[in-house]
């Protein structure tokens, strides 16, 4: 079942796609004031004041896609490595945005080696995971979180800007998960499919 904040983001989403490509003044106009609905609605459903929602948006040019967001599955005797954030002390698997410019492996390689002071051999793409098919946690920006088997080379853990502790879990053992990032049904998912699967 389609949510509220799913029509309003398609709204803003066709709205953003008519003022990328109209050329004609009076479809600018009308395709401004779409935007500007989606804006209202999506306030009305948040805690965030219709300013902060339009800053979410403001850097959001061209044509809108999905976001791409690129994390590492490492394990060792069963146990799945998790980064802690620093800030609200909850687990994930170590990652983050995708940067322009770099390849998904490269975008891996640097993520884990910032998040865990570990350097990795990218070894497989395991699973692409579309947060757009969540309903447990309203998002505003649809995410594809590409999920890469990792073997560690080499390197120890210091405490860094991002997190501040790496860990070993068991599926039946998990810390408070940062849920947006990764959930328990991922991890259980990733650990009894080693191939690739799409969700």
């Amino acid at each position: 079942m389609t949510t509220h904040l799913e029509q309003y983001r398609r709204i803003r989403s066709i709205a953003q796609a008519g003022l990328y490509y109209g050329k004609d003044e009076f479809d600018q106009e009308r395709y401004k004031e779409l935007s500007n609905i989606a804006f209202s609605l999506i306030n009305s459903i948040s805690d965030e004041t219709i300013e902060s929602v339009q800053g979410i948006f403001a850097l959001e040019e061209g044509y809108p896609t999905p976001k791409v967001d690129v994390r590492a599955f490492i394990t060792k005797n069963d146990e799945i490595l998790l980064v802690e954030d620093k800030w609200t002390k909850e687990w994930s698997l170590p990652g983050g945005y995708a940067e322009i410019g770099l390849t998904p492996k490269e975008n891996i390689f640097k993520e884990v080696l910032e998040e865990t002071g570990l350097t990795v051999h990218v070894d497989k793409l395991m699973a692409v995971f579309d947060t757009n098919l969540r309903k447990d946690i309203p998002q505003i920006f649809q995410y594809y979180k590409m999920v890469f088997g990792c073997s560690v080379a080499s390197g120890a853990f210091a405490e860094n800007i991002e997190t501040s502790d790496i860990r070993y879990f068991s599926v039946e053992d998990l810390p408070v998960l940062s849920e947006k990032r990764t959930t328990a049904e991922q991890l259980k998912r990733l650990m009894v499919h080693p191939s690739c699967f799409f969700d």
